[in-house]
């Protein structure tokens, strides 16, 4: 199969969608990989890294495009659409759900999109191929959010560790998934007083068994959200509903009795967001100032740790890569997980998650 790797066209995303080791593996199975030039220079790799593991360089968009699988990292941008192609596969992050003219241009295309973020696995790993990036992004939530704390980023001034005889700065976190787990890791690491609130009280039970009581849990009623927002330095949003739009947890009214200069970041953002004042931002120009709170929302943010990610992310996502490269669609009636991820094929939104953000798409 004829395999196309595109340089990311969204703001300052230097991850790239196959490294060369990915490139190798897929060339030692026979398939023909075209890379667009400087695809991987972001994140460390050259072309002639490429062209070593097997890979045709291609210098235009159009010629990368042109083949049969094409593997991404963000979803296309409105000057992609143009190369979308029926029967074309389509596997990168899409995130349908807070974009309704990408999904329009997928359905009248004829594309086969399928979605990192709903390949979903029964058992501990549900989501494996978004799990390394939530990890990822939860762990520089607390790192950016530590950064625009200071003053002459705009923050409070607030030293998320304290010192001796000053109390640590308050790290709040919205949802105690993966990205909220990793959030929390770096926050206690860090040495800040660290609250998270879910609504699953096995997760909550199963973080107490992770950090004892280092970390407050709560349970996440708007009573609770209520009066830890008010408090927080650092307000981390990681709810995750698959598929869907995340709700919203924290209204303007919530956000205008924060300490003025505390510090939203919103991972949840490529899923619409969970604070009602915050819309997504980009790493050229990652915050702005609402009701005196710094907001942060950018939807790509392991794009700033590009050589870590982009590994993490093949490491999960080579195995999908290999199997529709080598069976094509039909690899989608083996493999059930990677069946939940298809988002849109023949001309249909077709998972029903996405479905029900936008009924008036399904035919």
């Amino acid at each position: 199969m004829e395999i196309g790797v595109p340089k990311e066209t969204k703001d300052q995303e230097f991850r790239v969608g196959l490294s060369p080791a990915s490139v190798r593996v897929l060339k030692e199975n026979g398939h023909s990989i075209f890379v667009q030039t400087q695809a991987g220079s972001g994140a460390g790799f050259t072309d002639d890294d490429y062209r070593s593991s097997g890979a045709e360089i291609v210098s235009t968009v159009e010629a990368v495009w042109n083949r049969e699988l094409v593997v991404k990292v963000k979803e296309p941008l409105a000057s992609e659409y143009q190369f979308l192609q029926k029967e074309q596969i389509l596997f990168t992050y899409l995130h349908l759900a807070a974009d309704r003219k990408l999904t329009e241009h997928l359905i009248d295309s004829g594309i086969c999109a399928i979605a990192y973020e709903t390949v979903e696995h029964p058992g501990a790993n549900r989501l494996p191929l978004l799990t390394p990036m939530s990890i990822i992004a939860g762990r520089l939530a607390v790192q950016f959010g530590a950064r625009y704390l200071e003053r002459q980023q705009g923050g409070r001034g607030v030293l998320l560790g304290g010192v001796p005889g000053v109390k640590p700065g308050k790290v709040v976190i919205l949802g105690g998934g993966v990205v909220g787990t990793e959030a929390a890791r770096i926050a206690v690491g860090m040495g800040a007083s660290v609250q998270i609130l879910d609504v699953n009280v096995e997760r909550l039970s199963y973080l107490e068994t992770l950090f004892g009581s280092r970390v407050e849990l709560l349970y996440s009623s708007s009573a609770h959200i209520e009066a830890a927002v008010k408090e927080a330095d650092l307000l981390v949003g990681a709810v995750l509903v698959l598929g869907r739009r995340a709700p919203i947890l924290v209204p303007r009214e919530l956000v205008k009795q924060m300490h003025p200069g505390s510090v939203i970041v919103d991972v949840a953002v490529d899923q619409g967001g969970c604070v009602e004042t915050l819309h997504p931002t980009s790493h050229t120009n990652p915050v702005y100032i609402e009701e005196g709170v710094v907001h942060y929302g950018v939807p790509n943010m392991p794009g700033a740790v590009p050589w870590t990610a982009t590994q993490a992310l093949n490491n999960s996502t080579l195995p999908y890569v290999v199997q529709l490269a080598n069976q094509g669609l039909k690899a989608l009636e083996v493999n059930q997980p990677l069946a939940k991820g298809v988002n849109v094929q023949n001309h249909r939104l077709v998972h029903p998650a996405v479905q029900e953000v936008f009924p008036d798409l399904v035919s």
